[in-house]
C-alpha cells in the first residue's frame, strides 16, 4: 500500500513538472513570436528610413572589436549601414553605443574612428561608453542623450529585441538591417537570442536602471564631448 502511494505521488509530481515545462516552452515561443512579429513592422529599407522626418540619431549597436582595434565583420556591416544612413540624411547625428568597460577594450572608439575615416564629422558622432547591452544602449539613448526618435542599426535577428526594448521604454524607434553578409556561428546566436528576448521583455516590463547613468549629454550638441581623448581621433589611433 505504501509503495502504491509513493508511486502515485511520484507520478503526480512528474506530470506536474512536465506540465510546467510545457507551459514554459509555450511561453518562450509566445514571447519570441510576439517580439519578432511586432519588430517586423518597424524594420525599414535604408531608403524608407531616410525618408522619415524628425529622427534624432542613428543608434549603431556595438559588437566585438579585434585586439588590433579593427571592427569584427558584424560590427563593420553595422557601421557601413549606419554611415550610409547618415550620408542619406536620415539623421543629423550618429550614436555609437558599445562596451568600453575596461581600458584595454574600446568598441566605441573603434566605431567612431571608422566613421571619421569615411568622412563623417567627428562632432556629429557621439559615443556611449556604457552601452553594455541592448537594453542599456536604448535606455541611455533616451535618458542620457535625450533621443526620442531613433533609427537602430544592427543585424535583423537582433533588431527585433532592440525595437521591443525601445517601445517598452517609450522611444519611437525604427530598425534598419545590417545583414550585408552571412556570419559564422549564426545558428548559435539565433538560439541565444531566444533567451535574450525573454530577458529583455522582463527588463522592458520592470525597467531596471542601467549599470551607469550620469549627466545628460544632449544628442543635439557636439559629439566630441563624449571623446575620451580628442587626439586619438585626430591622429587616427585608438588607445
Amino acid at each position: 500500500m505504501k509503495k502504491k502511494k509513493v508511486f502515485k505521488i511520484l507520478k503526480v509530481s512528474l506530470l506536474t513538472l512536465l506540465c510546467l515545462a510545457l507551459a514554459g516552452i509555450i511561453s518562450i515561443f509566445a514571447v519570441n513570436g510576439a517580439v519578432t512579429s511586432a519588430g517586423k513592422k518597424k524594420i525599414l529599407s535604408p531608403e524608407d528610413a531616410a525618408a522619415l522626418e524628425g529622427v534624432d540619431c542613428i543608434l549603431v549597436l556595438g559588437c566585438y572589436v579585434h585586439p588590433n582595434g579593427n571592427p569584427s565583420g558584424m560590427l563593420e556591416d553595422r557601421l557601413v549601414v549606419g554611415i550610409d544612413l547618415y550620408n542619406k540624411g536620415a539623421a543629423p547625428k550618429i550614436l555609437m553605443s558599445g562596451d568600453h568597460g575596461r581600458t584595454d577594450y574600446n568598441e566605441v572608439a573603434a566605431m567612431k574612428k571608422r566613421a571619421i575615416e569615411e568622412g563623417v564629422p567627428s562632432s556629429d558622432i557621439f559615443m556611449d561608453h556604457a552601452g553594455f547591452s541592448t537594453y542599456e544602449s536604448v535606455y541611455r539613448a533616451k535618458e542620457i542623450f535625450g533621443a526620442k526618435k531613433i533609427l537602430i542599426v544592427t543585424q535583423e535577428y537582433h533588431l527585433y529585441r532592440a525595437l521591443h526594448v525601445a517601445e517598452a521604454l517609450g522611444v519611437e524607434a525604427y530598425g534598419v538591417s545590417a545583414d550585408l553578409h552571412s556570419y559564422w556561428g549564426q545558428n548559435k546566436r539565433d538560439l541565444r537570442e531566444v533567451a535574450a528576448r525573454c530577458k529583455d521583455v522582463l527588463y522592458g516590463t520592470f525597467r531596471p536602471k542601467p549599470t551607469y547613468l550620469g549627466q545628460p549629454i544632449p544628442i543635439t550638441g557636439d559629439g566630441d564631448v563624449t571623446n575620451d581623448d580628442l587626439s586619438v581621433f585626430e591622429e587616427g589611433q585608438i588607445t
